[in-house]
């Protein structure tokens, strides 16, 4: 801003001496020409009275450099200064500076009419004699004749020449003072300016009362922009909040497809931090699968797809964000959907397994009926045999049917929020010991059949629970015991409390055991350690998992502990209070 006003200083200096140069020409020029037409006349005079008094001897004696004058002193030539002297019918009679035989007549000229008329004449012409501007002033004799003095006129040109000098030297200390004055004044205008301060320009403002107005709409302006600018910190803390606590992983894109914003589930996805945003999505993913759809969202078709990233299963989401008609730049949303994706997996198995499960005894059933109706068996015992299987599928279907419903309800509990109610059954104090000899006497008869030796050591403890998955808790764990045991095997139910003080209950075996690759998929739907050895003890592969699920209901944790050819030991252990009730 100081060179601005330098410069239109040093410009405005610049003009006004040009003008003033110009103007003071002018007036030396009108100013010299009324002093040089002074002086002809005076010369004119006493020329014209040495004429009179000595003829026109007078003007002959001009060529030798000296004449004498009316009073009788000696003047010099006058150089520049030329006399004519001229009849009364206009011809010239003598010229100091011409052949007065050339010259033509003079009666028609401006000077010398003046002259006849009123005794002197001024005129100013180019001469074509002398071929340049001249003066003339002409007087009328006393016999008739003119007297005409007349000299050369400085034409401006001429005198600019002549000033040459001296108005360069004076424009050049113009010029310098100028510039030393230009600096100081844009100096003394420019730094109150800059001292202004803009958070506040009303505050100090007595330097320049003619901004006020100006400082007063600056004043208004900064405090709405302050207002803007808060309103919209307050909504990007809103969204960066918002964005920022989110589970799916989000990343913004401009329309030159670079990086305006990436919260932290994305940051931790992609593996980056927020040093990307600026830079190209490429810097973020280089799949070419991924970029190839967010070129085809650039495009103007939304894309989802599922991308497979550290192990687990995402859900992509990729929308253009459009402002108008125009493209403002694109949206990118991926949604964890392991958990979705195995449970789709696993009831997608759980309903092959069932179908499976079921269309075994049903087929049994239904073949064994068949025969039946169709006259095909023969005998008591033969019918007593068929019926026999078909009471014995008949029931291995029932228990299916029964762990699928006991397993539905489990599964109901798990995904029941706060306030529904799912019919699993009231909790109620149980003594686990009790529960355990009641289940003993139930495998009793079974464990006897399979040459295995039950037994219990128990101490009393009592839990809240539901007594039903209890009870089915133990059973299945003691059943699966017996199962996969060895003949001449034992198993033992045991329950009390740890040394922490929670209670517990143990199944141990000295059955076939569980190698370490499988223990953590024997509570897993419909999976079996030995499926020949279980298809031929029975079970509906739902035990174990079951057991898992019943446990999760009482917020239990389960322990196993398995060796080949030694033997199996779960233990379930058990809260010491409940702190929150059962779904």
């Amino acid at each position: 801003m100081s060179n601005k006003i330098f410069r239109s200083i040093i410009t405005t200096a610049a003009l006004v001496l040009l003008a003033s140069f110009v103007i003071i020409i002018g007036v030396l020029y009108g100013y010299f020409t009324q002093v040089i037409e002074k002086q002809l006349r005076e010369e004119l005079d006493i020329a014209a009275a040495a004429v009179e008094e000595q003829g026109g001897e007078y003007i002959k004696r001009l060529h030798t450099g000296a004449v004498t004058v009316a009073d009788g002193s000696i003047r010099p030539d006058g150089g520049s200064i030329r006399l004519t002297l001229i009849s009364s019918t206009g011809e010239v009679i003598y010229d100091t500076k011409s052949d007065a035989q050339t010259m033509e007549n003079h009666i028609d000229r401006r000077e010398i009419r003046d002259a006849m008329n009123g005794g002197y004449g001024m005129s100013r012409r180019y001469s074509s004699t002398l071929t340049q501007k001249t003066i003339y002033c002409a007087k009328m004799l006393k016999d008739g004749s003119f007297l005409r003095i007349s000299t050369e006129s400085a034409s401006v040109p001429a005198l600019v020449l002549g000033m040459i000098q001296p108005m360069i030297f004076v424009a050049v200390i113009a010029v310098i003072l100028s510039a030393v004055l230009a600096h100081r004044m844009a100096k003394r205008i420019v730094t109150p300016l800059n001292e202004l301060n803009l958070d506040t320009p009303l505050e100090n403002n007595e330097t320049y009362p003619e901004i006020s107005p100006l400082l007063t709409r600056i004043d208004v302006q900064h405090k709405k922009i302050e207002r803007q600018i808060r309103e919209l910190q307050r909504k990007n803390d809103e969204l960066q909040q918002i964005t920022e606590s989110m589970n799916e992983a989000l990343v913004m894109l401009d329309v030159n497809g670079c990086v305006l914003g990436i919260n932290s589930a994305a940051r931790q996805l992609f593996e980056v931090d927020n040093s990307c945003i600026g830079s190209d999505f490429l810097t973020v993913d280089r799949n070419p699968e991924f970029n190839r759809r967010i070129m085809n969202a650039f495009a103007g078709s939304n894309e989802t797809f599922n991308l497979q990233k550290h192990g687990r299963e995402y859900k992509v989401d990729i929308s253009r964000v459009e402002s108008g008609e125009n493209l403002a730049g694109i949206l990118l949303l991926a949604f964890d959907v392991t958990e979705q994706a195995e449970t789709e997996k696993m009831r997608r198995e759980f309903t092959a397994n069932i179908t499976h499960e079921l269309k075994t005894p049903l087929t049994a059933i239904s073949g064994y009926a068949e025969l039946i109706a169709n006259g095909m068996v023969e005998g008591e015992d033969d019918l007593r045999n068929f019926g026999g299987r078909i009471y014995r599928e008949a029931g291995r279907l029932a228990a299916l049917v029964n762990d699928i419903l006991t397993l539905s309800n489990l599964d109901e509990a798990e995904r029941a929020t706060e306030g529904e109610a799912v019919p699993i059954g009231s909790t109620e104090p149980i003594e686990l010991s009790r529960a355990i000899y009641a289940v003993e006497q139930r495998l009793e008869q079974v464990a006897r059949q399979a040459n295995v030796t039950i037994s219990h050591e128990t101490k009393p403890v009592v839990i809240e629970g539901v007594s039903r998955l209890i009870d089915e808790l133990i059973y299945n764990l003691a059943s699966n015991a017996i199962r996969y045991n060895r003949p001449g095997g034992t198993v033992t139910l045991q329950c009390g409390t740890n040394d922490e003080g929670h209670p517990f209950l143990a199944v141990a075996d000295t059955g076939i055991g569980i190698a370490p690759e499988e223990q953590g998929k024997v509570f897993e739907r419909f999976y079996r350690v030995d499926k020949s050895r279980s298809k031929a003890r029975g079970g509906t592969g739902l035990g174990l998992a079951i057991v898992k699920h019943a446990a999760l209901y009482h917020h239990a944790t389960l322990d196993l502990s398995s060796e080949l050819g030694v033997g199996t030991t779960i233990t379930v252990t058990f809260p010491i209070q409940q702190d929150e009730p059962f779904a």
